[in-house]
Parts: structure tokens; C-alpha cells; sequence
């Protein structure tokens, strides 16, 4: 009879270590950390995106290779500009007819549609080079803010102030040889390089404002001294208004530079910012960015 009641309690005990260890068994595998998402495969040639509060790296394809940037070159052109002592935005600039014909000479690029002889202030400049891509806005701020006695003197200067500005953020892989990325060979960057710019930039109020506008309506004075109200600049990042938190930055594209696009988004008051080089088209670049806005927040967790 004992040995009986012995083996119902051994029996017992070692049901109860059986489903003790079972539970504990799958409490263990409930708490493990779930599997980092995999990296996502874009199209364009080159990306790169990082936690903007840090500079951490989260995702890189190619992201030290150079190529041509098109207009993601204006980030540039709008930093230096912001970065100019005494700054006045409201000051103003008469729209010369080099500007207008440099857009005509270059198979109509992309243009803020200036007229010449109108006083346009800087700000409405930096609306003009950033929302429509204008590189006849892009002329005139490089004509403003370089230095020299003849037009082509302060291009030149400025543009060297554009490589200034790259040497001493230590882009590495950056060069500019045009104040609007239509260059002659030699304006180049990387996904990291064109992310840390923007990064940087980014730090300028007034480029924030700027890169997450959707449209903006200029109102300049003519030669005449009456108010023209500009057709609106309509910004050509598609993110905006599409992508929950995009916040900028800016497009590109050229036959070399095929379709680019710098990209920054806050979720959650976390912020990331990234890149990418010649994708293959408007529609696939902002997806190849979507992919890698998505995948960058995941990684922040």
C-alpha cells in the first residue's frame, strides 16, 4: 500500500515539474526580443538614412559611392546663403535677364518662373530655389550673396563657398561645380554625404519652414513699383502630404543624376533623415524613400 501511495506521489511530482517546466519553457520563449526587420531592397543605386538626434547609421546601400546629385545640389545653395553674417531675408533682388536666359540656354531647367526686372526678396528667393527646383532663383542668389566685380566672379565665389562649406562639415565625397547642380562634370556627392548637409541644414529654422512647404504664393514688386502675385511654387517632394511626418527635403533628378530625393520624417518626436541616389523614376525614388523612412523608424524602435 505504501509503495502505492509512494508512486502516485513521485507520479505527481513529476507531472508538476513537467508543466512547471513547460511554462517556464514558454515564458522563456514569449520574452525574447522579437527579430530586427530585414533590411529593405530599393531600387535606386545608392541610399543611406541615420537617426537624425545622433548621426547613427541605420541603413546604407552604396552609401559612399559619388554620383551626380541634379538638384539636391540646392541644399547647398540654400545653406550658404542662410549661413551668410547679418543675414537680411526681406532684403531684395532685381531679376536680371542673365538669369532668365541661363534657364533658356539649358533646355528650359527647372525654373521659379522670375521676371526680369521684378524686386524679389531673398526669402521669396530661397521659396523659389527650394519648392520648384528654380535654378534661375538658384543664379540670382549666387549672383547676391558671392563676391566680385562682374557676375561671373561672384558665381565663382559662391560656389566656392559651397565647397567651403562641404570641406569644413567634413563631406569627404562632395564637390560642387554649379550653384544648381546642372555642373560640367564635377558636382558630385554620396547618400551620406547629402544626408549629413541635410542634417545640418536642418538645423536652420527658416530651411525647415521652407522644405516642408507644399505651396507658396510670392507677391513681387514689378519695375513699375506695382505688386505681382507669382503663380504658386508648388514643392516638388511628393513625400509631403503622403507620408505621415515628412518634414522635406529636396528632389533631384538629370540624365546622369537619374531621380533623387533627400528625405527627412518625425514620428513620435523621433526624426530620420536620408538619401537616395539615381532611383528610376518620380514614383519609384519616393517609394525607395518610403521604404526607408518605414524601416529606419523600426529600427529606432
Amino acid at each position: 500500500m505504501k509503495t502505492g501511495i509512494q508512486g502516485t506521489r513521485i507520479r505527481r511530482a513529476t507531472a508538476v515539474a513537467v508543466t512547471t517546466g513547460a511554462v517556464l519553457a514558454a515564458g522563456a520563449f514569449s520574452a525574447a526580443p522579437a527579430q530586427a526587420a530585414a533590411a529593405p531592397s530599393i531600387v535606386a543605386k545608392g541610399g543611406y538614412v541615420m537617426n537624425n538626434a545622433n548621426g547613427k547609421t541605420l541603413y546604407t546601400k552604396a552609401a559612399d559611392t559619388r554620383r551626380s546629385t541634379g538638384s539636391t545640389t540646392k541644399i547647398m545653395t540654400a545653406k550658404v546663403v542662410l549661413s551668410q553674417p547679418n543675414l537680411n531675408l526681406d532684403a531684395k533682388v532685381t531679376i536680371q535677364k542673365a538669369y532668365s536666359d541661363y534657364i533658356v540656354d539649358n533646355n528650359w531647367a527647372s525654373n521659379a518662373k522670375l521676371i526680369v526686372g521684378d524686386k524679389v526678396t531673398v526669402r521669396q528667393l530661397l521659396y523659389g530655389l527650394m519648392l520648384p527646383s528654380g535654378c534661375d532663383a538658384a543664379y540670382a542668389l549666387a549672383d547676391k550673396f558671392g563676391t566680385g566685380s562682374t557676375r561671373a566672379a561672384r558665381v565663382k565665389s559662391f560656389i566656392g563657398k559651397m565647397n567651403t562649406t562641404a570641406r569644413n562639415l567634413g563631406l569627404t565625397n562632395t564637390h560642387f561645380d554649379s550653384f544648381d547642380g546642372i555642373g560640367n562634370g564635377a558636382n558630385y556627392s554620396t547618400p551620406r554625404d547629402l544626408t549629413k548637409l541635410a542634417g545640418s541644414a536642418m538645423k536652420s529654422s527658416t530651411f525647415r519652414t521652407i522644405v516642408k512647404t507644399k505651396q507658396y504664393t510670392a507677391k513681387t514688386i514689378t519695375k513699375t513699383g506695382s505688386v505681382r502675385t507669382m503663380a504658386p511654387w508648388k514643392n516638388t517632394n511628393g513625400l509631403l502630404g503622403t507620408y505621415s511626418g515628412a518634414i522635406g527635403v529636396k528632389t533631384g533628378s538629370g540624365p546622369e543624376a537619374k531621380y533623387c530625393l533627400v528625405f527627412a520624417a518625425t514620428r513620435n518626436g523621433k526624426t530620420v533623415i536620408g538619401t537616395v541616389l539615381a532611383s528610376s523614376s518620380i514614383a519609384q525614388r519616393e517609394a525607395d524613400a518610403k521604404k526607408l523612412m518605414n524601416y529606419g523608424f523600426t529600427s529606432l524602435g
